[in-house]
């Protein structure tokens, strides 16, 4: 049975800094600067000290823009910093130093070093993980770092960067309204706050035009160059790909390394960000970088392994991570995709309480054969099955609760029959695309 996957890495030492970390403020999301701007001044200020830096926020799209930026920078010759979040699997996907994860053993240091600066002064694991981030970039060379909000943006730990050479502003939808406010216009200037006086930054493309209006509004505030989507650059599909043009380039590219329809619009994003940068990223860079990206649990097609194992011949798995609104939307119009086909589509998808299961099912109903819900395995904070199961029924999918993911595999399956082949999408939440990856792998 598909269990919790194991929080943090097998290092006992790593695991133990890790869990003091976890208890050093009682409340998980507590967003504020002081406390992590406090930390760094007694680290001697490695935030002071970092590569050129990209800084991402949004809603939807920030990883697989992040993922895109890295694979074409990479693919240019450069050494790249990634700071991402949340983890799958193990903790030190996080920490991305000059392409290659950080080890055990160093992050293991780093964490006890951030602790005795710390000298046990309440502070959220998310502001002292970023700490120890900042204290690892500022110590081994690369020529970018790019690093992505964690939540929200204005009071976010990592919006302690004081110039970055371009901020990029993915898609916002409604999400985590409890900390960012009721509405759109809420959401998207907390988002805004990572826009810096006079910096460029650049608008991903946008559901809403309130999100471009906030946007205007705070670039103007602080003489920052804002670029646009729709405006000043633009991305579409074409037949043989997309085609991605701005002020000085019109490229015709094929397709993104990543599935989905919407990933043109992040790749899009992420070539926008290249005239930014402090070097060149030549269109031959652009090409290798779309080809050779990755990033799991975005429309991630899972082959092999003891979920696939249980499909009848000739499925397909799927894993996602898409959690609200804007998810669904763009996940629909690649379900809507493949349903072009004929072939028949089933889906297994579970939910954390805090999010909006009926704004994330609704879109997809109408290309969904049956689906079962399942609760995320160690997650208290999950919806349960049942009441999973009855979202879904409420936006008209033909759904019943299965007690864990195999089970609810297993029965799509053996409800499939001797039909044709079909696919078979998992969703719902990152934090269980972490359980089917540590389980499949």
């Amino acid at each position: 049975m598909i269990k919790a996957p194991p929080l943090l890495p097998a290092s006992p030492r790593l695991e133990a800094a890790l869990d003091r970390m976890r208890q050093l403020h009682p409340v998980v999301i507590d967003l504020s600067l002081g406390r992590i701007e406090r930390l760094l001044a007694a680290l001697g200020h490695p935030e002071r000290c970092l590569p050129p830096t990209v800084h991402v926020a949004g809603t939807n799209g920030k990883g697989s823009t992040v993922a895109f930026l890295r694979a074409m920078a990479e693919a240019a010759g450069h050494r790249v910093h990634v700071y991402t979040s949340p983890h799958l699997v193990r903790f030190n996907e996080r920490i991305r130093l000059a392409g290659s994860l950080i080890g055990d053993d160093d992050l293991a240091d780093i964490l006890e070093e951030v602790e005795t600066a710390n000298d046990g002064h309440p502070i959220t694991f998310f502001e002292v993980t970023t700490a120890a981030a900042f204290l690892a970039f500022s110590r081994v060379p690369a020529d970018l770092l790019i690093l992505e909000v964690g939540l929200g943006g204005r009071l976010d730990a990592t919006n302690v960067i004081d110039a970055p050479v371009v901020s990029l502003l993915t898609r916002i939808s409604l999400d985590h309204t409890q900390f960012l406010g009721p509405t759109l216009r809420n959401i998207a200037g907390e988002k805004a706050g990572i826009i810096k006086p006079g910096h460029p930054a650049i608008a991903g493309p946008q559901a809403d035009t309130v999100a471009n209006e906030v946007f205007v509004e705070r670039a103007a505030a602080l003489s920052a160059p804002l670029f646009l989507h729709g405006r000043d650059w633009s991305v579409a599909a074409t037949d043989t790909g997309f085609r991605f043009q701005d002020a000085t380039r019109t490229l015709d590219l094929p397709p993104p390394g990543l599935m989905g329809t919407h990933q043109v619009d992040n790749a899009g994003l992420a070539i926008a960000a290249t005239a930014h940068l402090p070097f060149t990223i030549g269109e031959d860079a652009i090409r290798r970088g779309l080809a050779a990206v990755e990033w799991s649990a975005r429309l991630q097609r899972l082959t092999r392994g003891p979920l696939p194992d249980l499909l009848p011949e000739g499925w397909d798995l799927f894993l996602d991570g898409g959690h609200n609104d804007s998810a669904g939307e763009v996940l629909a119009r690649q379900l809507a995709r493949w349903n072009a086909d004929g072939r028949p589509l089933d889906m297994v998808y579970g939910m954390l309480g805090s999010k909006r299961p009926l704004d994330f099912l609704t879109p997809l109903a109408p290309h969904v054969r049956r689906l079962r819900a399942v609760a995320i395995p160690g997650e208290a904070n999950s919806v349960t099955a049942e009441d999973a199961a009855s979202f879904a029924r409420t936006a008209s999918m033909d759904a019943a609760a299965s007690p864990n993911v195999e089970a609810a595999v297993a029965e799509l399956a053996a409800l499939a029959g001797q039909g044709p082949p079909g696919r078979l999408l998992i969703c719902g939440s990152l934090y269980l695309a972490g359980t089917i990856l540590a389980f499949n792998a």
